[in-house]
């Protein structure tokens, strides 16, 4: 029995290289199955026609500060077909309302209220607030955009508390 099995285990050690497919080396056929995010979103509410419209912003990165900067940069320059109800206002600084984490605390997915510091005179139309909150409320984390007004000697002002679906 034992030369049976010695016999059949030769067998097939010679039976293994004729088997019909030759070895390879290692081939590279494409990247690997991953998921890809797309990038976040870089661009800013400017006016169309009288409406709001969602047009590229030139930008280094997404940060809310970053878009509300170009937002007002924009109010600046000539912009063709495209305009703005920005003109005369200039963007200060942004105020988010999440507290820090504690070492401890569960991290939830959170939404807060953004404050927008602008400075100008005169009127902040409809269609200025929602360019300023639209563009800001692309990051989902804020559910509240609130723009306060800031000249001069005089107290701040606040000009509401909005979402971006209150004033399209």
């Amino acid at each position: 029995m034992r030369t049976f099995r010695a016999a059949l285990l030769l067998a097939c050690v010679i039976a293994l290289p004729g088997c019909g497919i030759t070895p390879t080396d290692v081939q590279d056929r494409g990247h690997a199955p991953t998921v890809r995010i797309p990038p976040p979103s870089k661009t800013i509410y400017l006016l169309r026609d009288g409406e709001l419209a969602l047009e590229p912003a030139d930008v280094a990165d997404d940060t809310v500060n970053s878009l509300l900067g170009a937002l007002f940069r924009a109010s600046t320059q000539p912009l063709g077909d495209r305009d703005t109800a920005l003109r005369g206002f200039t963007y200060l600084r942004t105020k988010n309302s999440v507290n820090p984490v504690h070492r401890d605390e569960v991290q939830l997915p959170r939404t807060s209220t953004l404050t927008v510091y602008i400075s100008g005179e005169g009127t902040l139309t409809r269609l200025g607030k929602a360019q300023i909150v639209c563009t800001a409320q692309q990051d989902a984390a804020y559910e509240i955009v609130r723009i306060v007004r800031e000249n001069g000697n005089r107290p701040p002002e606040s000009e509401g508390r909005y979402t971006c679906g209150e004033l399209k």
